[in-house]
């Protein structure tokens, strides 16, 4: 194993959304690399789309190095333009640093993902009141799921008296 890799080099993506405004392709090579406690990647979006809904996370903090384009970074009630060379930080919290990077330039944006790796992450939706729970390490089994958040139920549902 080679733990460097090229940016350039990289031709082949093998997360693909075609998901209407959640369109973009990602290379994820963590693991080619030997990394355990970071998740690498490059995210490649059209004009116009973005990679994911609007999140914050409550396990993993998440970097993001902008290489080529410009676009807008909801973070929190707030947006900030982007470009080449920008440095983004989204730690975990709550919608105070819930972020969504979009491209809304004229020619692709290329940045570079960098994570902590969680082995149990909570991610919150604001946009549409959605939470995700997902545990186990990146390529392992484990619970994965995703639910609305005003399907709170009391914590003895449905146990037996």
């Amino acid at each position: 194993m080679k733990p460097i890799l090229n940016l350039d080099e990289i031709t082949e993506f093998d997360d693909v959304e075609e998901n209407g405004l959640y369109t973009s392709k990602r290379a994820l090579f963590s693991a080619s690399i030997g990394a355990r406690q970071l998740g690498y990647n490059l995210t490649v979006l059209p004009p116009g789309k973005a990679q994911c809904p609007f999140h914050v996370h409550h396990g993993e903090e998440e970097m993001f190095l902008i290489l080529d384009g410009e676009g807008e970074l909801r973070f929190g009630d707030q947006r900030y333009p982007i470009r080449k060379h920008d440095v983004i930080a989204c730690p975990t919290g709550g919608p105070e640093v819930a972020h969504q990077i979009i491209n809304t330039g004229t020619t692709e944006m290329r940045y570079l993902a960098l994570s902590t790796l969680a082995e149990v992450e909570v991610c919150e939706y604001p946009d549409s009141g959605k939470v995700s729970l997902v545990t186990g390490r990146r390529g392992e089994p484990g619970l994965h799921k995703i639910f609305r958040a005003e399907t709170t139920v009391d914590y003895y549902d449905r146990e037996k008296s």
